[in-house]
């Protein structure tokens, strides 16, 4: 197992910033966790991949070696599902994340992708006792990637048996403006207004990571029971404490993207745009590098935190608003799914 590249400089930012805001208990409901088993044969990851920075896997071991180095004083838990490439095996990655789940600790969704039948799909939960699946744009074939649409994605049959068995979802919305697209916006509260017993968790804010992309669009799926919101990625103050302020405290997830959130980098906004400031040579969406280090990088992990303290101030959260964002809203949530299929453990 590769060791954490944590620094003093790391070390003080978590004892002066985040140590006396931070829970007792962490569970990050957005990590990429895989090992070399989930991988189809002979894939390779570029060289500027994420992956690389991991020695081309991150498992489960990994995951917990970073959250005890960075959250020293944290129990700490995770949903996982595998990487979204054409690199892994959907049905061997599902099957490492019912290796290492024990639906307390450790809780694991499948990936799916939307020609799979959906028997395959209820097998591919059952057998693993997986609490959801989590499909992704990159699996929808025979579609220029700037007209995929949410039901693309996720296809009626797979949604019905996703409503019928009370599953989760982990959505990453598709089309170039995110949550302010007209289309994305109407089948957000449709999916969740359909298949009204399935909860549809929509990653990064809607992919928000900037205030213009966010303001005004949480109305609809906040009037939706059943949808919720994670935090992953998103270390934007403005775009958090909108959240905050805009959308039912007790349905917010925090979730950090793991591992690329174990890179060196902050996303900022640039003239309604985002983009993320990369203190390591890895291709992550509108990366930036910092070739001549001039700036000295924190982790995204930490900087996601620092925004959340920020905007959590602002918006006036309680403590136990504070602990439900970090565990017990997803902890309940996934043990409640889990328990209504595969029962009490």
């Amino acid at each position: 197992m590769m060791n954490t590249d944590v620094t003093e400089a790391d070390r003080h930012i978590y004892e002066t910033e985040l140590r006396g805001f931070l829970p007792e208990k962490v569970l990050d409901a957005h990590a990429h966790l895989f090992d070399a088993t989930c991988l189809v044969p002979d894939a390779r990851f570029s060289e500027k991949s994420v992956y690389r920075k991991f020695g081309g896997l991150f498992p489960y071991e990994q995951m917990l070696a970073w959250a005890a180095a960075l959250l020293p004083d944290q129990t700490f838990a995770v949903n996982a599902f595998g990487q979204p490439s054409f690199d892994t095996d959907l049905e061997r990655a599902a099957d490492y994340c019912g290796r290492i789940a024990d639906n307390r600790r450790c809780f694991g969704m499948a990936l799916v992708a939307p020609s799979d039948a959906v028997e395959t799909v209820v097998d591919r939960v059952a057998r693993n006792r997986l609490i959801g699946y989590k499909p992704y744009l990159n699996f929808v074939q025979g579609k220029p990637k700037s007209d995929i649409t949410i039901f693309d994605m996720l296809p009626e049959a797979q949604m019905a048996a996703a409503d019928e068995r009370g599953l989760a979802i982990t959505l990453h919305i598709p089309r170039e403006e995110r949550l302010a697209d007209p289309v994305n916006q109407r089948q957000m509260v449709e999916i969740c207004r359909r298949y009204p017993n399935a909860t549809i968790i929509f990653a990064h804010i809607g992919r928000a990571y900037y205030l213009s992309n966010v303001t005004g669009f949480l109305d609809g799926i906040a009037a939706c029971g059943n949808a919720y919101i994670d935090t992953a990625m998103v270390n934007h103050e403005g775009v958090l404490e909108y959240a905050f302020r805009h959308f039912p405290r007790e349905r917010i997830l925090f979730g950090s993207d793991a591992p690329i959130a174990f890179l060196r980098g902050k996303s900022v906004e640039v003239n309604n745009q985002y983009a993320y400031l990369m203190g390591e040579d890895y291709a992550i969406g509108s990366a930036i590098y910092d070739a001549a280090h001039a700036v000295r990088f924190t982790f995204f992990y930490y900087e996601q935190l620092r925004g959340i303290r920020t905007a959590a101030e602002r918006a006036g959260l309680s403590r136990q608003e504070i602990e439900n964002l970090f565990f017990n809203t997803a902890f309940h949530l996934f043990r409640s799914v889990a328990e209504r299929n595969y029962g009490k453990n």
